[in-house]
This record gives C-alpha cells, sequence and structure tokens, in this order.
C-alpha cells in the first residue's frame, strides 16, 4: 500500500509539517530561556558579551578618524562646486556666483562647502599645508608662481586642475602646462 506515490505524498506531508512545527517550538523555547537567563544575569547556557570600554587613547583616535572624514566630505563637496562652475568667464576680481578669477573660484567652492580660504592666490598659499606633488589629490590645490604664487587652481587627477585661467576664457579642466608648480591641502593630518 505505500508502494503508491500517492500515498507516499499523503503521508510525508503531515510528518515533514510535524518536523517543521517541533523545529518551530525548540527555538522559541531556547531563545526565550537565553532571554530570560539574561535578564537575570545568569549565564548558564549562553554568552552575554558586554560592550568593550574604549581607552582614551582610542577615544581620540576615533574622534580624529571622524573630523577628517568631515573634511575629507567638505573637500569633495568643494569638488562638486567647482565642478558645476564650468563654463562660467573670467572676470578679473569676480568670485562668484556668475563669474570668477582663479582665486575667486577656489574661495567661493571651499566657502559652499564650509571651509573658509582667503580670498587671494597668494593667501590661500600661506593658508594651506604643503605636500609633495606625487601626494596631491582631487581637491587639493595647485599654485604657480615663484615666491610670490600668482595663478590657483582645485587639482582634478591625472595633472590636470580646475581654474579660472585668463581674460576672455572660461572655467575648464586643462592639463598642467608646467612643471614649477606646488600643490597644498586643506585635508587634516593624523
Amino acid at each position: 500500500m505505500l508502494a503508491n506515490p500517492r500515498w507516499q505524498r499523503l503521508v510525508a506531508l503531515p510528518v515533514a509539517a510535524f518536523a517543521a512545527l517541533v523545529m518551530v517550538f525548540a527555538t522559541v523555547s531556547v531563545v526565550s530561556a537565553s532571554s530570560a537567563s539574561a535578564a537575570t544575569g545568569s549565564s548558564v547556557g549562553s554568552k552575554v558579551t558586554a560592550k568593550k570600554k574604549l581607552t582614551k587613547k582610542q577615544k581620540k583616535r576615533l574622534k580624529r578618524k571622524r573630523i577628517k572624514l568631515r573634511r575629507i566630505k567638505k573637500i569633495d563637496k568643494a569638488e562638486r562646486v567647482a565642478a558645476r562652475q564650468k563654463g562660467d568667464p573670467y572676470r578679473y576680481g569676480a568670485s562668484g556666483p556668475g563669474s570668477f578669477d582663479c582665486s575667486g573660484l577656489t574661495s567661493y567652492s571651499f566657502k559652499k562647502a564650509g571651509i573658509k580660504l582667503p580670498r587671494t592666490a597668494d593667501s590661500q598659499y600661506h593658508r594651506v599645508r604643503k605636500i609633495k606633488k606625487r601626494n596631491a589629490k582631487k581637491g587639493d590645490l595647485v599654485f604657480f608662481g615663484g615666491s610670490r604664487k600668482y595663478h590657483v587652481g582645485i587639482y582634478w587627477g591625472k595633472k590636470r586642475i580646475l581654474h579660472s585661467p585668463y581674460s576672455g576664457s572660461r572655467v575648464k579642466v586643462e592639463k598642467i602646462w608646467t612643471r614649477s608648480w606646488s600643490a597644498g591641502t586643506l585635508r587634516k593630518r593624523f
């Protein structure tokens, strides 16, 4: 009689349902027992993990990391603001929002991102932390000139900058045209 496939299905279905029900009740009883023991403070049969307390050094390191991440987000926002200005015309002494000169573009972009920068290229150079050219990342500032910096742009990666170059031109991304440039960053060093 059980050799018939129909009978096998009829018998197997209730058996499988019963097994599933037993497993559910067993799981519920284990969970309720462990939560009850955790509530009473007993650790029999269950592990209660306590939150690890951080040392002062670890807290300080974590705070620095948060500050660094906030600053990186601000620099990324400044990049996006500057990128939206592509195509705006150059005008000497202008600092946006419709036209820019080189330092006006950088100060406008970073101000919108929540970072204050001085107005001129030379004073911006004195405000940033100097870095090696090979360490420049997108969003860092690139300066041109000898002891007195006369031009600034935002490093765009692959030796390109976003800048407002000269009268009659517009804000654009260009390849760096000379070897005599220096880089500075507003990123925090930790």
